[in-house]
């Protein structure tokens, strides 16, 4: 099975319909995604930028959402 990776590139709407799990990162990071019509268009990208993250920032909130997810499945794969 492919392991499922977050990238910049990645549709703001597909990531939350995929990983419903990591609405609260993104809520605690300032974007409120799940209601914004933009999610619709946006890449995890545009809307780092448009709440005023760098280069810098956004490539550490990808990876802080990466291991968020990779943490998450392994309690999952120990509680089956």
């Amino acid at each position: 099975m492919k392991k499922f990776r977050i990238t910049k590139d990645m549709n703001m709407q597909a990531l939350l319909a995929h990983k419903p799990e990591l609405a609260g990162m993104l809520l605690s990071s300032g974007m409120g995604c799940m209601g914004c019509p933009m999610a619709q268009m946006e890449t995890v990208e545009d809307g780092c930028r448009a709440h005023g993250m760098n280069d810098k920032e956004i490539d550490r909130f990808i990876e802080r959402l990466n291991k968020e997810d990779e943490k998450r499945n392994k309690k999952e794969v120990k509680k089956k």
